[in-house]
């Protein structure tokens, strides 16, 4: 079988599943198996594919429609430029999550601040934290010792020296922070969702308390770990985001802007 002929197939399939993405999750499939860049399978489209390579891409897209996500077929996904490990330990990156590093830039960071991605899982907020902002201080702290390991894999690939620590939101954190980063689970069990999340961790995405529990806590712990006039930035759904507010200034944090699915509070 041919490039051109394997891909019209297996987008056919894709498409059949209802799946929008099908075209560039067929080319993904096929350029990472091959080892070939996406642009590469288009100037060989007459190309033979060996039978050992078309049936690991067969494996694959059987894999995608069972509404497997791309990022887990491939094992990485791109944020903020850049290409971060991503595993069924971890939640994959989102675009929507770029807003925390945009806002980021915007605060008056200086040279040495402490900032600290809370439930860090690939890695990808903290570490481009660094990347855009080298003269901070930077730990990523997760609950789970699997995602831990990819985000210090991670941290290694973009050669970062950064703290990885597994703790309990910020229980373990032994400092006070200036900035904290932190995209917690926060989907209610309630909520609908696409297939793909079933394949996703379901510890880094669902918390109880309409999705806020765990934010509730880590605005509780920041009372003694964030430093007075430090930032939090926190993700959250928009219909949560008043409910979010509205705790968070009753526990000593103003709300400064919300940019997206992002809100950034101040402490007193």
């Amino acid at each position: 079988m041919t490039i051109s002929a394997w891909l019209k197939s297996a987008i056919s399939l894709l498409s059949k599943r209802e799946i929008p993405s099908a075209r560039l999750d067929a080319e993904l499939i096929l350029a990472h198996t091959l080892r070939k860049s996406r642009t590469w399978l288009h100037a060989h489209n007459d190309e033979l594919i060996d039978i050992r390579h078309r049936e690991i891409a067969d494996a694959r897209l059987d894999l995608r429609l069972d509404r497997v996500p791309i990022a887990y077929i491939i094992g990485h996904k791109e944020f903020y430029g850049r290409r971060f490990t991503v595993t069924t330990s971890t939640l994959i990156p989102r675009p929507e999550s770029e807003a925390i590093i945009e806002l980021l830039g915007t605060l008056p960071l200086r040279p040495g601040m402490k900032l600290v991605d809370v439930g860090t899982g690939s890695g990808c907020l903290g570490i481009t934290a660094k990347l855009e902002h080298p003269e901070l201080d930077v730990a990523l702290l997760d609950i789970d010792k699997h995602a831990l390991a990819v985000a210090s894999k991670n941290a290694t690939q973009h050669r970062l020296a950064v703290e990885c620590l597994k703790s309990n939101l910020l229980a373990e954190y032994p400092y006070v922070a200036d900035v904290i980063l932190a995209n917690l689970p926060y989907v209610d069990k309630e909520w609908n969702g696409s297939p793909e999340l079933q394949h996703e961790p379901s510890r880094a995405l669902y918390a109880d308390d309409n999705g806020l529990s765990l934010i509730k806590q880590l605005i509780d712990q920041s009372a003694n770990k964030l430093r007075s006039g430090g930032y939090i930035l926190l993700e959250a759904d928009l219909r949560q985001h008043h409910a979010m507010t509205y705790y968070a200034e009753q526990h000593g944090l103003s709300h400064i802007e919300t940019r997206g699915l992002i809100a950034l509070y101040q402490s007193s």
